[in-house]
C-alpha cells in the first residue's frame, strides 16, 4: 500500500516540475520599433491661442463648460448598445483566458456504477437462484503534460488578445463620445443658424416696409416690393429646413445614448463662441494614449505566442493519466482487498507529417509580420488624425478672423446702401445684392466656427481622449480572473450587459 502511494506521488511530482521548469519554445516578445516623429509639423510656429494643460481622463467632454454636453455624455457609459457589445466582447476575451488556463490542470472525473444481476435457477449450475451486485466506484484523472510550453503560450496569447479586446471596448466608447460631441455642436449651430434667419428675416420685413412707403409715395416701381418680399419669403424657407438638420442630430444624439429618438429633447441654445485647444504633446507619448495603437500592438503580441505554439508541434506530447478506486458487492465498508488503481504515462511524437509542421510555424510567423504591419500602419494614420485636426485647427482660426471681418464689412455696406436707396441714388438691387453678401457671410462664419468645434473634438479623439495605456488589464488580473453569471436572473433580464463578474 506504502509504495503504490508513493509511486502516484512521485509521478505527480515529476510532472509537476517539468510544467513549472519546463521551456517556453518560441520567441519572447519585443515590442516592435515603430514610425514616430520628434514633432508635430502643423504645431510648429503655431502658438495656441487657449490651450490646456492636458484632457481631463474620462469626462475630456468638460472641457468645453457645458453643462447640457456633460449631462448627454455621462449617458453614453450607461446605455449605448455598442459600447454594451464591445464589454460583453471583452468578458468574453476574459473567459477564453480561463478556458485556457484549464488545460493546465488535469482533467478528474468521478464513476459510481452500481449494477445488480439476477440469475435464475434453471440457468444457475447449482440450480438455485441467485440475485448479484456489483458496485464500482472510481476517480479517474488525464492529465496532458505542458513539458514544451504550448499551453503556457496559448494563454499568453489568449491573455493579449484580452488586452486587445480591452483596447477595443475603450475606442468603441470614445468613438461613441466623439460622435454625440459632433452631433452636439452640429445641432448646436443649426440652433445659431435658426437665431441668424430669424433675425434676417425681421430685417428683410422692415425692407419691405421700407419699399412699400417708396412705393406708396411713387419713387419706386412695384417689382421692389415684390422682390423684397421674396427675399423675406426664401429666408423663411431656409428657416424651416434648419428644422429638418436639427431634429437628425438630435435622433443621433438619443441612439448614442441608448435611447428611442421620442425620449430626448433638447433645449435650444446657440453655439458657443470659444473653442478649447488641448496641446498635442510629445508624438511618442501618442502610442501608449491611442486605444487603436495599443490594441494593434497586442496582437503582435499575441501573434508572437502563436508562433511559439506552433513550434511545439515538432516535440512529443506527454500524457499521464489513471484511476483509483474499489469494485465489489459493497463499498461500505470498504476493503483493501477490493481496492484497484492504474498508472499510465504516454508520450505521441508525429513521425511523417508532409510538411504540416513547417507549414504552421510558417504561417504563424506571417500573421505575425502581418500583425507588426497594421500596428504601424495604425499608428501612420494616428499621426495623421492629429496632424489633420491641428492643421484644421490653425487654418480655421485664421479663416474664421478674416470671415468676421467680411461680416462686419459687410453689414456696413447694407446699411449705407439702405440710406442710399431711400435718397433715391441706388435701385433696389443694389439693396438685395448686399443684404444676400451679408447673410451668405454670417452663414459663412457661423460654418468655420462650428468646423473649429468638430475639429476640436476630433483632434481631442485623435489623441486619445485622456485614455492611457495603463489602463488595460494586468496579465494576473486577467489569469486569475473568475465569472459568475447568474443564468435564470440574465434570462429575466433578457441578456442585459450588467451581468455580475465574481473576481
Amino acid at each position: 500500500m506504502y509504495l503504490r502511494h508513493k509511486t502516484f506521488g512521485w509521478v505527480v511530482v515529476v510532472a509537476l516540475a517539468s510544467v513549472n521548469t519546463g521551456c517556453v519554445l518560441g520567441p519572447d516578445y519585443e515590442k516592435p520599433g515603430a514610425p514616430v516623429p520628434m514633432a508635430y509639423k502643423e504645431v510648429k510656429g503655431w502658438k495656441l491661442a487657449t490651450p490646456r494643460d492636458d484632457i481631463e481622463r474620462g469626462a475630456w467632454w468638460s472641457i468645453y463648460h457645458d453643462q447640457t454636453l456633460d449631462a448627454l455624455e455621462s449617458q453614453v457609459e450607461i446605455s449605448n448598445q455598442n459600447l454594451a457589445a464591445a464589454e460583453a466582447a471583452y468578458r468574453q476575451a476574459a473567459a477564453i483566458v480561463q478556458q485556457a488556463r484549464a488545460a493546465l490542470f488535469p482533467t478528474v472525473s468521478l464513476l459510481y456504477n452500481p449494477v445488480r444481476t439476477h440469475t435464475g435457477g434453471g440457468a444457475s449450475p447449482s440450480g438455485v437462484s441467485s440475485t448479484i451486485t456489483h458496485t464500482t466506484l472510481e476517480a479517474t484523472a488525464t492529465w496532458d503534460v505542458d513539458v514544451w510550453g504550448k499551453v503556457r503560450r496559448m494563454i499568453e496569447s489568449d491573455i493579449d488578445l484580452a488586452q486587445a479586446s480591452a483596447a477595443d471596448l475603450a475606442g468603441v466608447r470614445l468613438l461613441a463620445q466623439n460622435q454625440l460631441a459632433v452631433a452636439y455642436f452640429n445641432l448646436r449651430a443649426a440652433d445659431s443658424l435658426r437665431v441668424l434667419l430669424e433675425r434676417t428675416v425681421a430685417e428683410f420685413k422692415r425692407t419691405v416696409a421700407i419699399t412699400e412707403n417708396q412705393y406708396a409715395q411713387g419713387t419706386v416701381a412695384r417689382s421692389d416690393v415684390i422682390t423684397a418680399q421674396t427675399q423675406v419669403k426664401t429666408t423663411e424657407a431656409q428657416l424651416i429646413n434648419v428644422g429638418v438638420q436639427r431634429a437628425q442630430f438630435e435622433h443621433a444624439i438619443a441612439v448614442l445614448m441608448g435611447k428611442p429618438p421620442a425620449e430626448v429633447t433638447i433645449r435650444r441654445a446657440e453655439l458657443g463662441r470659444n473653442v478649447p485647444v488641448v496641446p498635442p504633446g510629445v508624438p511618442s507619448v501618442l502610442l501608449e494614449r491611442r486605444p487603436d495603437i495599443a490594441g494593434a500592438e497586442r496582437r503582435i503580441a499575441a501573434q508572437n505566442a502563436l508562433i511559439g505554439a506552433a513550434v511545439t508541434a515538432y516535440f512529443p506530447d506527454i500524457t499521464l493519466s489513471g484511476f483509483y478506486g474499489w469494485l465489489g458487492p459493497q463499498l461500505i465498508p470498504i476493503k483493501v482487498a477490493n481496492e484497484v488503481w492504474q498508472i499510465a504515462g504516454q508520450a505521441t511524437e508525429t513521425v511523417i507529417d508532409g510538411g504540416l509542421r513547417r507549414a504552421e510555424v510558417a504561417g504563424a510567423e506571417a500573421a505575425y509580420y502581418q500583425a507588426v504591419a497594421v500596428y504601424r500602419q495604425t499608428i501612420l494614420s494616428a499621426f495623421q488624425q492629429v496632424e489633420d485636426q491641428l492643421s484644421n485647427l490653425r487654418i480655421l482660426g485664421q479663416q474664421q478672423r478674416v470671415q468676421d471681418e467680411a461680416v462686419s464689412l459687410a453689414r456696413r455696406s447694407v446699411d449705407i446702401t439702405l440710406n442710399e436707396y431711400r435718397a433715391g441714388t441706388v435701385a433696389f438691387t443694389a439693396v438685395v445684392q448686399q443684404q444676400a453678401t451679408l447673410l451668405s457671410n454670417e452663414q459663412l462664419a457661423l460654418a468655420v466656427r462650428q468646423n473649429r468645434f468638430v475639429a476640436s473634438v476630433n483632434l481631442i479623439q485623435a489623441l486619445g481622449g485622456g485614455w492611457d495605456a495603463s489602463e488595460l488589464p494586468a496579465d494576473e488580473e486577467l489569469r486569475h480572473r473568475r465569472s459568475c453569471v447568474d443564468v435564470l436572473g440574465a434570462i429575466r433580464r433578457n441578456i442585459s450587459p450588467e451581468l455580475p463578474d465574481c473576481l
